[in-house]
């Protein structure tokens, strides 16, 4: 029985929750700022009609309810979230808890090491392993997308591969080590992808509004593709300098089985778990206008990119492309 805590209910908090709930062979709890929102059953769909339902043994706002007794904490939490989630979890903590992110990008490891005490264990995926959507907080949410594999770094574990094969079977997922938490917080994923689409859908926009919200990949644009792709070499350039493994991070064209723009283009704009997803955007009276209160800006450049740039800064690694992106994002949201 693996008795594992869920920190966080957003998207993928409350789809990893479901889902890992589900399974006999897994005790469920849930640390939420609001569980009075929770419902004591939860319900993921997934695109093949699949019903994923749990019944939490725990929801708490107190970490001392959850905490004390699990084998695995799993945050799935917004960037500015970990810092005192982590401080909140540690006093309930054990070496034998392992504690991971869902989303390593967005400096978790980074701020694990400042505050947890050495003797505890972490984890953190390289990419998000589903691609979820709330239906209704705390009660049901649609998983849209499996992943086909995924990447892992693991840190202070006495048995690397055995943790491995409990996360390839938690998430019915072929799933690799990585060598360093590097390869798992340096990504160009989110951090790339998602700003250099913002970039190219707005960096000349001027107050305009939109008769309706743009289609965030399905209307994906050569532009946006060439945007990223430039960003993507810089990055690359800058995993050969910190010595990441062969393959550890396969370039984007490489990972969309692309070969050049317009391929790139073709294949996001094309995914079907992708379709339904819009730009960052708001109502207002006279139409829609981008929200730059999003994740897709609070997280992506202040957590995500800025790392990025800050590394290749620090390696003396040229990088007029991504400089631009993240300097238009910083100005946006006043870094």
């Amino acid at each position: 029985m693996q008795k594992i805590c869920i920190c966080g209910g957003g998207n993928l908090g409350l789809v990893c929750a479901g889902f890992l709930g589900s399974q006999k062979d897994v005790e469920l709890s849930i640390l939420t700022r609001d569980p009075a929102s929770w419902s004591a059953e939860l319900e993921i769909y997934d695109p093949n009609q699949k019903v994923y339902s749990c019944r939490p043994s725990k929801i708490s706002a107190l970490a001392k309810d959850v905490i004390p007794s699990c084998d695995i904490v799993l945050l799935c939490l917004p960037g500015f979230a970990i810092e005192s989630t982590l401080k909140k979890i540690m006093p309930y903590l054990t070496g034998n808890t392992i504690v991971g992110s869902i989303v390593s990008n967005t400096g978790f490891f980074f701020m694990a090491h400042d505050i947890l005490p050495k003797s505890i264990p972490l984890f953190g995926f390289q990419r998000v392993p589903f691609i979820a959507r709330t239906i209704k907080y705390g009660h049901k949410a649609n998983l849209l997308g499996y992943k086909n594999d995924l990447r892992v770094a693991v840190e202070g574990c006495d048995d690397r591969e055995n943790f491995r094969e409990i996360v390839e079977t938690l998430f019915k997922t072929p799933t690799r080590l990585l060598d360093s938490y590097y390869e798992a917080s340096l990504t160009n994923s989110n951090p790339i992808l998602h700003t250099g689409r913002l970039y190219s859908l707005w960096k000349d926009w001027h107050g305009q509004a939109y008769e309706r919200p743009i289609m965030f990949y399905k209307e994906w644009t050569d532009d946006s593709s060439q945007i990223i792709i430039d960003m993507d070499e810089e990055f690359m350039k800058l995993t050969k300098a910190l010595g990441f493994s062969e393959n550890a991070i396969p370039s984007l064209l490489t990972y969309y089985e692309s070969t050049d723009n317009k391929s790139l283009t073709k294949k996001i704009s094309s995914i079907p778990a992708f379709m339904e997803i819009s730009a960052p955007m708001r109502l207002e009276s006279n139409g829609w206008v981008p929200d730059f209160s999003t994740r897709y800006f609070t997280e992506d450049f202040p957590y995500g990119l800025k790392k990025i740039y800050d590394l290749l800064k620090t390696n003396n690694i040229d990088c007029p492309n991504i400089e631009r992106v993240y300097k238009w994002g910083s100005s946006i949201i006043d870094l």
